[in-house]
């Protein structure tokens, strides 16, 4: 694997967000009307609040974490749609890159992006609404990580989705964050969950992060156990997403799906 094809994949989405600034828009509006809209609720509910709990870092500090985690999933996908719409998926892979260069140019680009939308998360979140992040310390790096590990799985799965049912299946992709959302705790324990919906919860990394981020704020400790269990679970998603797309790719190429690659083909 060289890094030459590696960043010329990077490259790529650079030059499109750079001749079509629309594509930049979404990276920053987005997530600047949840962390308003979720921030004002905090707000309010500090108002009425008799117990003392820190709502604006409870929520939105679970509103800032799970953006960023879309945020990488959505990275990871989007340069690989753009592939898909730009009809340039087979030109891709008639060229001598391997698979493996491809998908760490996919993960690049959704570091870029996903570093975009978070920067603009915390500088509103920090100045209007006085969240203080930084207050986490070094829980930062393992909570970061492990929504960074797990969003990079998801993007991939969601890639490999589409690449084997075809371009239309990407409205399959959309609603994956929303409906992971509920069984991942991000705004409430998962002690309130059902036993069948915690026991997906457990399965999934990122209710370890909102675990021990609700521990911190209510005055408590993390558990490092809890922690690196969540960071465990993350490299193993993304070692199976990984595997799962090369296995797809090669469905593909076998079959002679990649060559009948259109907006058409959904088997």
């Amino acid at each position: 694997m060289k890094l030459r094809p590696i960043a010329a994949v990077a490259l790529r989405q650079i030059y499109l967000m750079r001749s079509s600034p629309v594509r930049i828009l979404p990276m920053v509006a987005w997530v600047a009307v949840d962390i308003v809209l979720w921030g004002f609720i905090a707000r309010y509910l500090n108002g009425v609040n008799s117990r003392g709990i820190n709502f604006t870092a409870s929520l939105l500090g679970a509103v800032l974490f799970w953006d960023f985690f879309t945020r990488v999933m959505q990275g990871v996908t989007m340069a690989f749609f753009e592939d898909i719409w730009s009809r340039n998926f087979v030109n891709v892979f008639s060229s001598p890159l391997r698979i493996s260069e491809y998908l760490c140019g996919l993960v690049l680009t959704g570091v870029a992006t996903s570093a975009i939308g978070l920067l603009a998360m915390l500088a509103i979140a920090s100045t209007v609404f006085g969240l203080k992040i930084a207050s986490l310390g070094l829980l930062l790096l393992p909570f970061l990580m492990v929504l960074f590990l797990f969003g990079i799985a998801l993007g991939v799965l969601a890639s490999a989705m589409v690449l084997r049912l075809g371009p239309a299946s990407e409205w399959l992709v959309w609603p994956i964050p929303a409906m992971l959302s509920p069984f991942a705790g991000v705004f409430y324990p998962l002690a309130t969950l059902p036993g069948w919906m915690r026991a997906i919860g457990h399965a999934l990394p990122p209710s370890y992060v909102f675990e021990a981020m609700r521990s911190v704020v209510s005055g408590g400790i993390a558990d490092p156990g809890q922690l690196a269990a969540g960071v465990g679970l993350a490299l193993l998603d993304v070692l199976l997403a990984c595997w799962l797309f090369v296995t797809v790719y090669r469905y593909a190429v076998r079959s002679g799906l990649l060559a009948r690659y259109s907006a058409e083909s959904v088997s």
